[in-house]
C-alpha cells in the first residue's frame, strides 16, 4: 500500500569475537518483540542484525588460530546466524562488515564527511598523529582522566578492558567542531535518546568538551581502507555505525529501500555503546549531509546474583543452552517481563522457572486448557453459539479488545513489562470470570448461558493469543490454532469481534496444553 506505515529497528551489530550471550538474546529479543508488533499492526518493516567483522583483536585471534580473517570470521560469524535460529528472530537481513556492498557505503560515506566542511570551516577529516590511551579489548580510545588502576598497576578502561598507549598517524574526525550541532540536535530533539537517564549522560558528555577522533589505523590492515590511501583502515566505529544505512542500499539514497526506512525509527543497543550511537554518530551522519536517527533507546544490563557476567567468573549464561532447558516462549517472557525494559535485571533460574510456571502455565495455559476442554466436552467441538450478552460478558470482551490501544502506548515507550501486564490484567479477568459464571454448573441448568460464557471466553482467548504473538509466538500460534483461526485473520486488524471475531460453528481441533510447568535444573547458567 502507498500509505503503509514504515519502522526500521535495528540491533547493534555484534562483535564477531564475542561468544553470544544472554545479552545478546536480550537485544536480539527486544527488537523481534517490536518488529513482530509493528508488522502485527500493519507497518512495513525492517529488522536489522549483523556482525561487526574488522578491527585488531579480530586480526590478532586470527593469526593465533593459524587461519586467514576472513575466513576466521566466517567461521564465527555463523554462530550469531545460529543465534538468530535458536531465538526465532524474524529479522529481514543481517548484514556483516566484511561484504563487499559494506565496503563500498563505507567507502563513500567516508568521502562524503571528507568532502564537505564542519562548522567551523574546516575540513571534517584532517591527517594527524595519534597519541592516547587504546582499549583492543573494547576497540575504544580513552582520555587519561577515564582510566582507573588495576590491582597490579596496569591502566584499566571504565569497562575493566586493559588500555595500551598507542602512537600512530592517524586521519581525524574533527568531532570537535560538532559540540554546539550536536548540543543543538538534542535540544531540537528531546526524544532522541531513551531513557531520560541516558541522554543526562550523553549531553553531560558533549557539554563537557569534545575532543578530535582518530578514524583510523596504520598498525593492522583487517579493515575498510581508507579511500585514496590503503595505508590505512577506518576505526572500527565509524565502519560498524555505517552497517546500518548500508542495508538500505547506501549510497543509492535514492534507492526504494533507503526513502522507505532512512531515518531509522529506532537503534536498540546496550547502555555501555551510547556514546557510539548518541554522539559519534549523528555528527558523522551530519557531516556526511544525512539524515539522524528518531532514537536510541540504550537498555541495561543483566547481572548473575548481583554480579556482572564475565568469563572469569564463570556466569555468563548461554542463551542456546537456555532454550534448550526452559524453552524459547519461557524466556522471552521472562527477559521482557521481569524488569522494567532500560534498567538493570538480576537472571536466576528460579526467577524464570517462577514466572513461567505462574503465569504462562498456570494463569495464560491454564485458562486456554479449561475453555478449550469444556467446548470439546460440551458442544461438540465447535464454537458454542452464543445467547444474549450480560454486562459481564460484555465488560470482558471491551476489556480484550481495549487492551490494544494501550498495547500499543506502552510498545512505542519499550515497556514490555506494561505490555505484558495488560495483556495480564485480561488474563486474570477471563479466570476471574469462569471462576464467577462457573460454565460446568451452568452445564446442568443453563445450555444457552453456558455456550454464551464459552463463547465470550474463547473470544476473550483469541484476543489475548493475538496480542501475545510478539512475546511468545510458538504458544501464541498453539492458541490460535486451537481456535482455528486463520493466518489471514491473525493480526492486530481482525482483534475486534467484528473483524475477526469466532464464528459459531466452526469445529476446532482436539486441546492440548500450551505451556508445560517447568522444573529448576541449575542456578545461574540454567
Amino acid at each position: 500500500m502507498a500509505d503503509q506505515k514504515s519502522f526500521y529497528i535495528t540491533t547493534p551489530i555484534y562483535y564477531v569475537n564475542d561468544k553470544p550471550h544472554v545479552g545478546h538474546a536480550y537485544t536480539t529479543i527486544a527488537c523481534d518483540t517490536l518488529a513482530r508488533f509493528k508488522r502485527l499492526d500493519g507497518f512495513q518493516v525492517k529488522f536489522l542484525t549483523g556482525t561487526d567483522e574488522h578491527g585488531q583483536k579480530v586480526e590478532k585471534a586470527a593469526a593465533e588460530s593459524g587461519v586467514k580473517p576472513q575466513d576466521y570470521v566466517d567461521q564465527v560469524s555463523q554462530t550469531f546466524r545460529d543465534l538468530t535460529s535458536t531465538l526465532q528472530i524474524t529479522n529481514d537481513d543481517f548484514i556483516r562488515t566484511t561484504e563487499e556492498r559494506h565496503s563500498k557505503a563505507c567507502q563513500t560515506f567516508w568521502t562524503r564527511i571528507s568532502e564537505n566542511r564542519a562548522p567551523n570551516g574546516e575540513n571534517n577529516i584532517y591527517l594527524g598523529k595519534y597519541s592516547g590511551w587504546y582499549a583492543v579489548r573494547d576497540e575504544a580510545y580513552y582520555s587519561e582522566n577515564e582510566l582507573t588502576e588495576g590491582p597490579t598497576g596496569q591502566k584499566l578502561a571504565p569497562t575493566g578492558a586493559p588500555v595500551e598507549w598507542v602512537e600512530e598517524p592517524s586521519y581525524f574526525f574533527r568531532l570537535s567542531a560538532w559540540q554546539e550541532k550536536l548540543i543543538e540536535f538534542y535540544e531540537d530533539n528531546p526524544n532522541f535518546v531513551k531513557p531520560n537517564t541516558r541522554f543526562n549522560e550523553v549531553r553531560r558528555f558533549v557539554e563537557g568538551g569534545l575532543q578530535d577522533l582518530s578514524l583510523s589505523r596504520t598498525t593492522f590492515a583487517w579493515g575498510v581502507e581508507i579511500p585514496g590511501n590503503a595505508d590505512h583502515v577506518m576505526y572500527v566505529w565509524i565502519d560498524a555505525l555505517t552497517n546500518y544505512i548500508t542495508a538500505l542500499d547506501y549510497p543509492d539514497t535514492k534507492s526504494a529501500s533507503y526513502k522507505t526506512f532512512w531515518p531509522a525509527d529506532l537503534h536498540l543497543v546496550g547502555k555501555d555503546i551510547i556514546r557510539f550511537h548518541c554522539v559519534y554518530w549523528p555528527a558523522f551522519l551530519m557531516a556526511a549531509g544525512l539524515k539522524t536517527p528518531k532514537e536510541v533507546f540504550a537498555h541495561g544490563w543483566w547481572t548473575v546474583e548481583g554480579q556482572k557476567m564475565s568469563k572469569s567468573l564463570g556466569n555468563v549464561i548461554d542463551p542456546e543452552e537456555l532454550v534448550q532447558t526452559y524453552g524459547l516462549d519461557q524466556v522471552r517472557y521472562f527477559l521482557l517481563r521481569e524488569v522494567k525494559f532500560g534498567a538493570d535485571g538480576d537472571f536466576s533460574s528460579s526467577a524464570l522457572v517462577q514466572r513461567a510456571n505462574g503465569e504462562l502455565a498456570n494463569e495464560l495455559g491454564n485458562l486456554a486448557q479449561r475453555v478449550l476442554a469444556m467446548i470439546g466436552n460440551n458442544c461438540d467441538g465447535r464454537v458454542p453459539e452464543p445467547g444474549e450478552f450480560t454486562e459481564d460478558d460484555s465488560k470482558l470482551l471491551i476489556a480484550a479488545e481495549a487492551a490494544l490501544d494501550s498495547c500499543r502506548q506502552a510498545i512505542d515507550k519499550k515497556a514490555f513489562h506494561e505490555v505484558l501486564e495488560i495483556i495480564w490484567k485480561v488474563v486474570r479477568a477471563a479466570n476471574g470470570y469462569v471462576d464467577k459464571q462457573a460454565p460446568w454448573v451452568l452445564r446442568k441448568t443453563n445450555l444457552i448461558r453456558m455456550n454464551t460464557v464459552l463463547f465470550i471466553l474463547s473470544e476473550s482467548l483469541r484476543k489475548i493469543a493475538i496480542l501475545m504473538l510478539p512475546f511468545v509466538p510458538t504458544g501464541a500460534e498453539k492458541i490460535l490454532d486451537q481456535l482455528a483461526i486463520s493466518d489471514a485473520d491473525r493480526h492486530f486488524a481482525k482483534i475486534s469481534l467484528a473483524a475477526g471475531g469466532l464464528k459459531s460453528g466452526t469445529a476446532l481441533p482436539k486441546p492440548e496444553p500450551v505451556f508445560n510447568k517447568l522444573k529448576l535444573v541449575g542456578e545461574g547458567k540454567g
